[in-house]
This record gives C-alpha cells, sequence and structure tokens, in this order.
C-alpha cells in the first residue's frame, strides 16, 4: 500500500530510522497502552487517506522454515492511513497501520503514531513514553509465553542414548 517513497522527507534529511520495526510494536500493543501514550497527540485530528477498514489476509507459511510455502488460512485484518491535519501537507508524513483483529481504533491509534514518530520532533519523546513501555509489556509477555512452554515440556530419553550408544560403538570397533 504505502512504502518508504511515498514519505520522502525533507531534502537531506535521512529516512525515519527502523520504520518497520517500530510498526511491528505497535500493531502488538495493547490498546490501553496506546491511549494513553498517544493521549496529549490526540489532539491532532486525521485527514484519511484509507479509513479504517476490516478485511481478510492470506497467511502463507514454510516448511521447517525454509521449504516451499504454502497458505495457511486468513486472517482478520484491519488497517488504514493517514496524515494529520495540522501539518502542513508538503511535511506531514504518512502514517500506516495494519492490526490483526477488528479493532478500528487499534489501527487508528497505531496509524497517528506511526505518523509523530517519523517527524523528529515528536520521535525521541514518543520513543520513550510508547515505544520503550511496548516494547518492554511485549518482552514480557513472550517470557511468560515462553516459561509456560517450558513448564510442559517432556524429554524423551531412548535405551540407546542411556546406555551410551551401545550397537554404534561396536560396528566402530570392528
Amino acid at each position: 500500500m504505502f512504502h518508504d517513497f511515498d514519505n520522502p522527507g525533507k531534502p537531506g534529511q535521512p529516512p525515519a530510522p527502523d520504520r518497520a520495526g517500530w510498526m511491528a510494536v505497535l500493531a502488538r500493543t495493547p490498546l490501553p497502552l496506546l491511549e494513553s501514550a498517544l493521549a496529549p497527540h490526540l489532539c491532532f485530528a486525521p485527514r484519511w487517506l484509507r479509513a479504517p477498514e476490516t478485511g481478510l489476509m492470506m497467511v502463507q507459511g514454510r516448511v521447517g522454515g525454509t521449504g516451499e510455502r504454502f497458505n495457511v488460512g486468513e486472517v482478520t485484518v484491519t488497517r488504514c492511513a493517514l496524515r494529520l491535519a495540522e501539518v502542513p501537507r508538503e511535511e506531514a508524513a504518512v502514517g500506516v497501520a495494519y492490526v490483526l483483529g477488528r479493532s478500528r481504533r487499534h489501527a487508528q491509534l497505531a496509524a497517528v503514531a506511526d505518523a509523530l514518530l517519523q517527524d523528529p520532533v515528536h520521535h525521541d519523546r514518543l520513543d520513550a513514553q510508547l515505544l520503550a513501555p511496548a516494547r518492554a509489556h511485549l518482552a514480557r509477555e513472550r517470557a511468560e509465553r515462553h516459561a509456560r512452554a517450558q513448564a510442559s515440556k517432556v524429554e524423551f530419553f531412548t535405551v540407546a542414548r542411556e546406555a551410551g550408544g551401545g550397537a554404534d560403538d561396536d560396528e566402530e570397533a570392528s
């Protein structure tokens, strides 16, 4: 839909740092965390390029992570694109968001955050107020999920492993 070349920025200004990274974080950030961090910035009214809409996307996978692609199934996704109305059109960045599920509000807030994060004036403050807590929250969730999985892990031992190899050692000696 929109790519980095849609937001060329000011001449001589480098592109926004790690935009794909913060967009991934914003898509997974819980809605209450987004709302609390963006509350002071919601005075910026969005000028919709694409109003929030919900649809389906096909998810693909690979066998073993390296094999041929295959279609796993469809997921519900809400997407939107906007510019902030208070910023002059030439300087306004396009904020884009794709989030799993049907939350139009989540998509809107993620797109507003994306647009603000591309602005050097707001980037550092939003990085500290929104992205750092969101990354910490996602890391905690990942650690809890890992701990639950490790608690259910089962180790299977074979008789050959417990005995130290057995038959393979005898064949090498002859």
